[in-house]
């Protein structure tokens, strides 16, 4: 896609921090809370490229805060990862309003409310995008979270249950009037998942009917994605999600051109494999075993594009050890070389 060019309009409004009530935040670039992805580890490898981002924690469910001892390991934020917001998921306003403050206490900067999630572990027990279809719920969960913290609260949901109940314009001016300071809307219904084209023509809707921010969210995987999402919608910001899967790199590539207008350079494979081996290194030392188990899918993610990545994708899927996760990054890096060899014997 050829990356196209914003209006000077939209560049000035765009190059301005983004206002979440009282917290402001000097890039409009998010990175999206994503469940066994953005754990402490993958947000240090995304910062390192986009330093002035918000990063968001896994989601949290609410219940499993209040009633445990110790809390959730995907509640640790690094004091030096600012701003930071905690996501946290439930349908009842008191464990939602409790849980908030135990995430404020942790040091989260926001507290996103996820009323998106479309997975049917989630939705059966009144969490996640079934909020869409009990608005007055949801208006009491943002009003309790919000009488509960001193921290801006934030909602990410979607734009309907299905095609025959998108009601986000209803549903996001009652979240806005009890309180809620921005909304993150991932532009597809709970019946699509993550299937089909995302319709960013809701966003731009719903952006025409709040004061709060809106960002817009689904199908941003590019540079030239979230110019295009940013031009058609008026939003004021994306948030960057399946796009970062093996590509920590993207968020600052977007953020590096709406500040400056300029391209950055795209990591070589090489340097992409240099990632991958910090991010399993990190998880490794973070997370001991599981840690381990948790890096199968990421190196998958990470290695694609070059002559022999099939084979070396179905090798990291059952690899045992650091070690030998280390070793097949090299013979990745080999591949790549001898690659790159024969292409300049043929020129």
């Amino acid at each position: 896609m050829t990356t196209p060019s914003l209006s000077e309009t939209d560049r000035q409004r765009l190059s301005t921090p983004l206002t979440i009530g009282s917290v402001q935040v000097h890039s409009r670039v998010l990175q999206s809370p994503l469940s066994g992805v953005t754990d402490l580890v993958f947000r240090r490898l995304v910062r390192r490229y986009a330093a002035e981002s918000m990063m968001y924690t896994e989601m949290v469910h609410a219940s499993g805060i209040c009633s445990a001892r110790k809390l959730e390991k995907v509640m640790d934020i690094d004091p030096d990862e600012r701003p930071i917001s905690i996501q946290l998921f439930d349908c009842r306003p008191d464990f939602m309003a409790e849980a908030a403050e135990k995430a404020v206490a942790e040091g989260a900067d926001t507290i996103d409310i996820n009323m998106g999630c479309p997975v049917n572990k989630i939705t059966r027990k009144g969490g996640g995008s079934s909020l869409l279809r009990q608005p007055e719920v949801a208006e009491e969960i943002v009003r309790a979270v919000v009488g509960a913290v001193d921290v801006p609260v934030t909602v990410k949901t979607r734009i309907g249950w299905d095609d025959d109940e998108i009601n986000i314009v209803d549903f996001a001016q009652r979240l806005e009037a009890v309180g809620a300071k921005m909304l993150t809307l991932h532009a597809r219904t709970r019946s699509q998942g993550y299937n089909g084209p995302a319709r960013w023509e809701w966003i731009k809707t719903v952006k025409d009917h709040l004061t709060i921010p809106v960002i817009a969210n689904g199908d941003i995987d590019s540079v030239a994605s979230a110019i295009a999402c940013l031009s058609q919608t008026g939003a004021d910001g994306v948030m960057c999600s399946r796009g970062t899967l093996g590509y920590p790199f993207l968020v600052g590539e977007i953020d590096h051109y709406l500040k400056t207008g300029e391209m950055k350079r795209s990591p070589s494979l090489p340097e992409q494999l240099a990632c991958a081996a910090d991010h399993l290194r990190g998880l490794c030392e973070y997370k001991g075993q599981r840690g381990l188990f948790q890096a199968r899918k990421h190196m998958t993610w990470y290695v694609k594009g070059f002559a022999g990545s099939s084979e070396l994708r179905q090798k990291f899927s059952r690899m045992e050890s650091l070690e030998e996760g280390l070793q097949l990054i090299e013979l990745a890096l080999e591949a790549i070389q001898e690659q790159t060899d024969r292409a300049q014997a043929n020129v």
